[in-house]
């Protein structure tokens, strides 16, 4: 059987239950094959990003001698090495590190699922170095919709993030049901609530066939979608619901629409860096 249609025993992971610490915040870790959700740790081998989804959020981020102070509803890409990131007061702060960050992987509640490799998934591979060399990097999410592009999406070496604010619930004659040949996609939803739908392929061998699928996940939750599974999700809030779909890393279909990706001048694609 190729292994493209190999069917992943990894259906869904969602947020564990947080860990309290002894400053009374409270962090959550899970993981994909190539990703590491996390709230308090920074990575050290290759960048990461701090994802502030709400505004009102003062977060300070230091790293080789640079700080940058932001009040929130943005993305900071924090280069390899040490660094630091200090919550000024209240609010939601969530990294994105790679699975290179062994000591989180050990750490996370679903670490369990991941001890066999996924035959669907590809090696994690990073993509070039930023133009002009590492820094950090500080990216807005108050950006206008604009016809034909879909969501908020910025990149870095490891990582994509694809922002889609708030919205109510979903037309149902609006589904856009896909699937994805070799990586996982990992939506967060850090507002209101999905139904994540899902449907496994047919192969030959009957007793690897599958029901269809439909999850309820309301936030703070991860849904890791593996493939060659056929995907769609369906806000189900009456009033607001946030979803970010992250990938790593970086898709480069996405990357392939001119203007999709608002921070592709500096960060070249892989065959743009040849």
């Amino acid at each position: 059987m190729p292994a493209s249609m190999m069917l992943s025993r990894r259906k869904w992971q969602t947020a564990a239950r947080p860990i309290t610490h002894g400053d009374r915040t409270l962090s959550w870790r899970i993981q994909g094959a190539r990703q590491v959700w996390c709230s308090r740790e920074p990575a050290r081998l290759d960048e990461y990003v701090v994802l502030l989804p709400n505004r009102n959020t003062p977060v300070e981020v230091r790293w080789n001698g640079q700080n940058i102070a932001v009040d929130g509803y943005c993305i900071v890409v924090v280069p390899p090495g040490d660094s630091e990131v200090h919550l000024k007061g209240d609010g939601e702060v969530i990294r994105l590190v790679t699975t290179q960050a062994e000591d989180l992987v050990a750490k996370c509640s679903n670490a369990g699922s991941y001890v066999d490799p996924d035959p669907n998934v590809s090696p994690f591979r990073a993509w070039p170095d930023p133009l002009g060399g590492h820094k950090l990097r500080q990216y807005s999410l108050d950006v206008p919709p604009e016809p034909g592009r879909f969501g908020i999406i910025f990149r870095c070496s490891t990582i994509m993030v694809n922002f889609l604010p708030g919205s109510g619930p979903r037309d149902i004659t609006k589904m856009s049901p896909h699937f994805h040949d070799d990586f996982e996609q990992y939506s967060l939803c850090v507002a209101g609530s999905y139904i994540h739908y899902l449907r496994w392929p047919w192969i030959s061998d009957l007793n690897a066939w599958r029901p269809d699928d439909a999850e309820f996940c309301a936030a703070p939750s991860v849904a890791v979608i593996p493939p060659p599974a056929i995907h769609t999700s369906r806000s189900m809030d009456p009033v607001k619901n946030v979803l970010v779909d992250i990938f790593s890393p970086p898709r480069a279909d996405f990357s392939a629409k001119p203007g999709w990706v608002l921070n592709a001048d500096e960060y070249p694609a892989p065959d743009a860096a040849r």
